[in-house]
């Protein structure tokens, strides 16, 4: 693909964000823990978002790493009774918010209408990794996304061919930067 259709592709995902083993990605155990900055880390499985939840939809916590070994924590979204490989969207942002906000909403709603969506909280925010806590690094957010993208591959219900992502406001730029360096397949 080339340069100008990676960027319109990313602008195309950006803007209209509302227009399986791995599924159970904790072994079966109620919650999910991995290490992060040396420390347990536990996600809970209860509901936990600022949305109603939907009864159209399946949801499970999940926990995921970057190349820069950031454990990042997302809300895994599957439409219910859906059956074969689905397209899927990771979703993050507006800048400074978490996933139990407007992307954990996007990505419900998305869900809804069939696609498997993943809502990550990225580096230093919410109950993902890294530290110092609630700042940007346009690298390093790019990356989540990138990882985002390549833990939805691991998924046997998910059509690795058609990935996108939606990148909310401030996370508008982080996902054109990711469809910029090519990590959408």
């Amino acid at each position: 693909m080339n340069m100008s259709k990676k960027v319109a592709a990313g602008i195309l995902v950006g803007l209209s964000a509302l227009a399986g083993s791995a599924w159970a990605a904790s072994n079966g155990t109620s919650d999910t823990i991995i290490l992060k900055d040396g420390k347990e880390m536990k996600l809970e499985q209860s509901w936990d978002k600022i949305f109603p939840k939907s009864d159209k939809v399946d949801h499970r916590k999940v926990i995921f790493t970057n190349r820069y070994g950031i454990a990042l924590a997302g809300d895994l979204y599957m439409p219910k009774g859906a059956e074969g490989k689905l397209a899927a969207i990771a979703v993050s942002g507006p800048f400074g918010a978490v996933k139990e906000q407007a992307s954990g909403l996007y990505a419900q709603t998305m869900a809804e209408r069939g696609f498997l969506t993943l809502a990550f909280d990225p580096s230093y925010t919410g109950e993902s990794g890294g530290e110092p806590r609630h700042v940007a690094s346009p690298d390093i957010n790019t990356e989540d996304f990138s990882a985002a993208v390549d833990f939805l591959t691991t998924l046997e219900n998910v059509d690795a061919g058609r990935i996108g992502i939606i990148g909310i406001c401030g996370f508008g730029g982080m996902g054109l930067n990711a469809a910029a360096f090519g990590i959408l397949h």
